[in-house]
C-alpha cells in the first residue's frame, strides 16, 4: 500500500467517526508536522497486550516511537495488577525521558503513577484518567457508553430484562459504559437489569461468559431476556457464541471496542450482535505517542484529554467500518 493512503485511512476513519456521532471532526494530523524523538526513551507500560485494543495500541505506540526516532522501552504485566505494580515501581529505577501507561485499575495504579509523576518523569496515559497524568487518550466514553445504550433501548422497545457484566467497574472506562448505561435505563422504567449482575474475568473472558450465559439460558425461557450487555466486547464474545449454540435468537448483544470477532459474528443471519462500538486503538496509540513528542519539544498547552472518536457499529455499516479501519 502506498504509505500516503496509509496515512490517510485514519483520517478519513476519523472523520467518519464524528461525523455519526455528531462531533466536531478532529484537525488532521498525519504525523508530519509532530517533532523527533531522537534519543528519547519513551516507557510503553502495557496492562496486558492478550486482547485486539491491547496489541494494536501497544503496537502503534512502538511503531510510532521508533518512526521519531525514539527508543520505545516495552513493559506488558499480563492482566495482572500485581505484575502492574511491579512494572511501574521499575519505570521509575529506568528514568526513561516519558511514560505512557495504558489502562489499569485506577485505585492499584494511581500510587504508582504519582511515584513517577514525582520523580519528575513525564506521565501520559491510555485510557487512564489519572490526576497524575499531563495527558490521557482516549475515546471519548461517555458518548459511546450512551450511544450503546440508546440502541439497547430502541432495539427491545424500551422493555425486558437485561444481563450485565459488571466485573471491571474499577476501570475507569468500564465504569464511565456501566453509568451511561444505568442513565439511559432510568429513563426506561421498562428495561430491567437481572441481578445479581454478572462478573467477567481475566484471563478466559470469552470461554467464562459463554458458560455463565449458556447456563442462565437453561433459566430462563424464551421470553424472558431481551439483551445483554458488557463495558467491553470480549465478554459480549462469549454471551453471544452461547446464544448461537442455545438458538436463542430473540436475545442481542452489546459491547465496546470492536474486535474483528465479534465484527465476524455480525454477519452472520443468525447474529445475536445487536451493536458494537468500534474504536480505534491503533490512532489512540499513535496520538499518545505525538503528544509525548510535543510535550518533550516544549509544546507544553496539551489537554489534559485527547479523545478519538468511536463508531456505533451495526450490521447496516459493518462493510464501511471494515474497509476504513483497514480489516478487510
Amino acid at each position: 500500500m502506498n504509505p500516503l493512503t496509509r496515512l490517510r485511512a485514519p483520517l478519513r476513519l476519523l472523520t467518519l467517526f464524528s461525523l455519526l456521532l455528531g462531533a466536531a471532526p478532529a484537525p488532521a494530523d498525519d504525523g508530519a508536522q509532530v517533532p523527533s524523538l531522537a534519543g528519547k526513551r519513551i516507557a510503553v507500560s502495557m496492562t496486558g497486550t492478550s486482547h485486539y485494543f491491547d496489541i494494536k495500541a501497544f503496537q502503534a505506540q512502538v511503531d510510532e516511537i521508533k518512526r521519531l526516532g525514539g527508543t520505545p522501552i516495552t513493559l506488558d504485566a499480563g492482566r495482572n495488577d500485581r505484575n502492574l505494580v511491579t512494572q511501574l515501581q521499575t519505570v521509575v529505577t529506568q528514568k526513561p525521558d516519558a511514560v505512557i501507561q495504558t489502562l489499569g485499575t485506577l485505585s492499584v495504579i494511581d500510587p504508582w503513577l504519582r511515584r513517577i509523576s514525582a520523580a519528575g518523569i513525564p506521565l501520559f496515559t491510555i485510557d487512564v484518567p489519572s490526576q497524575y497524568s499531563l495527558n490521557n487518550t482516549t475515546s471519548d466514553n461517555h458518548a459511546a457508553g450512551r450511544a450503546l445504550a440508546e440502541r439497547l433501548a430502541q432495539d427491545t422497545g424500551g422493555q425486558g430484562n437485561i444481563l450485565v457484566f459488571n466485573g471491571f467497574y474499577g476501570v475507569p472506562v468500564c465504569a464511565i459504559r456501566y453509568d451511561e448505561l444505568q442513565k439511559v435505563l432510568a429513563a426506561r422504567p421498562g428495561l430491567k437489569v437481572l441481578q445479581p449482575e454478572l462478573r467477567d474475568v481475566i484471563p478466559n473472558t470469552v470461554q467464562d461468559a459463554r458458560a455463565q450465559i449458556a447456563a442462565l439460558l437453561n433459566k430462563y425461557p424464551k421470553g424472558e431476556i431481551a439483551a445483554i450487555w458488557a463495558a467491553w466486547d470480549i465478554p459480549q464474545l462469549g454471551a453471544s457464541q452461547a446464544l448461537i449454540d442455545a438458538g436463542r435468537s430473540e436475545i442481542r448483544t452489546y459491547g465496546v471496542d470492536g474486535t474483528p470477532e465479534v465484527l465476524e459474528l455480525l454477519k452472520r443471519a443468525d447474529s445475536p450482535v445487536g451493536a458494537v462500538v468500534a474504536q480505534q486503538p491503533e490512532l489512540i496509540g499513535r496520538t499518545a505517542v505525538r503528544n509525548v513528542a510535543r510535550y518533550l519539544a516544549g509544546q507544553r498547552d496539551l489537554p489534559k484529554e485527547t479523545h478519538v472518536a468511536t463508531l456505533l457499529t451495526t450490521r447496516d455499516n459493518l462493510d464501511q467500518v471494515n474497509r476504513l479501519r483497514g480489516d478487510q
